[in-house]
């Protein structure tokens, strides 16, 4: 179940909110544990057992090493491996398997080999990127001291199964939600901004990602175009992801609002950075700190000299690279970050971008982005190497043009979203100053996005 989708808008929504507002206050949490179960299970119910399998076993062990802390007899490390083998396992194997087999086959039948490993597909299960690295983070920062332990399994079992962030984020880490899984409050200014916030991710998601899905879909399985069909289709991508991604993150952070929570924004105008940089401190934002203090600190952060520090920062776009997908293209793509991450900080303190006139940083910044864009979206590293030709104009041969099918639709919602990209407030200025005319506005197209 998707938050677009309408079975979610017109049933589960409604009966959630009224199952969950009728319930006594000591019930709400498990109200909104049980209805996510219902709302991850809608598909595959059995794929709740993993996320059961994680819950108890991260519970178990932050328990487990606050015990043996408050005793004196030891730090309890055996219980954080525990944690981090058991949720990366769980993540390699469902998220990773598949690839894992297919590269090896293909190293195999290279060298030589008469047949290829019998491999059955393993179906991915949804959220489990996030899920994961949610209740490890937990163990972690328990382990570390850094969050005081889970006062009960009903709220434990409430932050992992959440469902407004469970499918597509924010990343919400325990310390940072901890005192509202037991004494949040309701309020009718909280619930007015959390609509808004809902309808605002649902209008980006459905009035512009959506309407130029099918643009992207059809020019980047074309292969070679026209350069200026190239570009057309790299910037229509590159708006797709970001009010696809963005969107979902408002509509969570609309939900948990409804509810009471306060989660952690997830985009601030990350196509106005000046650098890469600056991207990453507004992309992702959940993401970013995550493999911050996760990963890159843990490795040694800039703490170890140059070198190192380079290391570390191409290690950690890498392995966040791989994180969201299990193909060459995904790795290459954290390859390409981590490459200009490390060109910016050689520049020291001043990014390199910054060499430039003010009016320039943004738009330079920006078609760097949008050539990382097409290594992501691109099947295979061999498509996005053709993309790239195509969009500066190294073509193999006669190139017909027009192969990309722009209807005034697509048009309208590249011109809309580059006029919310940098012409307009974000959605969490939006919310602490709704005007009402952009309220009225919002309204319209909420409706046009539900038609």
């Amino acid at each position: 179940m998707v938050f677009a989708d309408r079975i979610f808008l017109y049933y589960f929504l409604p009966l959630f909110l009224a199952l969950y507002f009728l319930s006594p206050r000591r019930m709400k949490s498990i109200t909104l544990a049980v209805a996510s179960y219902v709302f991850y299970g809608w598909w595959r119910p059995d794929f709740v057992i993993l996320m059961w399998i994680s819950t108890v076993v991260d519970y178990t062990c932050g328990r487990r090493i606050t015990s043996l802390q408050e005793s004196g007899r030891g730090k309890g490390k055996p219980w954080l491996w525990l944690s981090v083998v058991l949720n990366l396992g769980l993540l390699a194997y469902f998220k990773y398997a598949n690839f894992g087999v297919e590269t090896l086959n293909a190293i195999l039948m290279s060298a030589g080999a008469e047949e290829p490993i019998e491999w059955t597909n393993v179906i991915l299960p949804v959220g489990i990127s996030f899920y994961t690295f949610q209740t490890m983070s937990y163990t972690i920062d328990v382990y570390r001291g850094t969050s005081a332990p889970v006062r009960s399994f009903r709220d434990f079992a409430c932050y992992v199964a959440m469902f407004p962030q469970l499918v597509a984020g924010p990343i919400v880490r325990y310390n940072t939600i901890a005192d509202q899984l037991h004494t949040r409050t309701h309020t009718v200014s909280k619930f007015y901004s959390g609509v808004l916030a809902f309808q605002a991710g649902l209008v980006k998601k459905v009035l512009i990602a959506d309407v130029l899905s099918g643009l992207v879909d059809d020019a980047f399985s074309a292969g070679e175009l026209a350069t200026p069909d190239a570009w057309v289709a790299s910037v229509a991508y590159t708006f797709q992801i970001y009010f696809d991604f963005s969107g979902y993150s408002d509509m969570a952070i609309g939900l948990g609002l409804m509810m009471g929570f306060r989660m952690p924004i997830n985009f601030d105008q990350p196509y106005r950075s000046v650098g890469i940089t600056d991207f990453w401190r507004r992309w992702h934002i959940s993401l970013s700190s995550f493999l911050r203090d996760y990963l890159y600190i843990p490795l040694g952060g800039n703490k170890k000299g140059t070198v190192r520090t380079y290391v570390n920062l191409s290690a950690t776009m890498l392995l966040g690279g791989l994180w969201h997908g299990a193909a060459w293209n995904f790795i290459a793509w954290g390859a390409y970050q981590g490459f200009w991450l490390v060109i910016e900080r050689l520049g020291g303190k001043r990014s390199m971008f910054q060499i430039a006139p003010r009016f320039l940083q943004i738009p330079l910044t920006f078609v760097v982005v949008i050539f990382g864009w097409v290594l992501f979206r691109s099947a295979t590293l061999g498509d996005a190497w053709v993309h790239w030709k195509s969009m500066i104009g190294l073509h193999s041969g006669t190139v017909e043009p027009a192969l990309v099918n722009v209807v005034p639709a697509h048009a309208l919602a590249m011109i809309v979203g580059a006029l919310v990209v940098w012409g307009l407030p974000t959605t969490q200025h939006f919310l602490t100053e709704p005007r009402p005319r952009r309220v009225v506005a919002l309204q319209a197209l909420f409706l046009l996005a539900l038609v």
